[in-house]
């Protein structure tokens, strides 16, 4: 188990109410030993103007379950902060839900890189993404 905190999803869905988290309804549904999940509705709130999932959101989502995971491998007051993301938007999205997996490729003690990927209600990959983010 990659976890340092213990956590329920219960406590990780109440630390998205009133901010951008709960705005988006993302709700984390899943966690085992090494990976963190959640879904967003692909709605009004998350479209760009042409009516599809908004690359914006999807990294919205991404960055989510990477600080989150990052939070849960630290320790004490330590707080994680995001360096860089990055996203390939790979296929679009007019509906639904998608879902967001997130797994370590690194959790280090000063740094952390987490991979992302965001599939389709049909669980086809729609974004690739990957979040660096420091231990502060």
């Amino acid at each position: 188990m990659i976890w340092r905190r213990t956590a329920t999803l219960e406590d990780l869905n109440a630390m998205g109410q009133n901010n951008m988290v709960g705005l988006l309804d993302i709700q984390f549904d899943r966690f085992t030993d090494t990976t963190i999940e959640a879904t967003m509705p692909v709605d009004h709130r998350t479209h760009q103007p042409f009516g599809l999932l908004h690359g914006g959101a999807s990294v919205v989502l991404a960055e989510t379950l990477g600080s989150v995971a990052g939070y849960l491998c630290t320790e004490g007051d330590q707080k994680v902060v995001g360096l860089e993301v990055n996203a390939n938007h790979i296929r679009s999205v007019r509906s639904g839900r998608v879902r967001g997996v997130c797994s370590a490729l690194h959790a280090g003690s000063r740094h952390q890189v987490w991979q992302i990927e965001i599939f389709d209600e049909q669980g086809r990959l729609c974004c690739s993404s990957r979040l660096t983010t420091a231990v502060v």
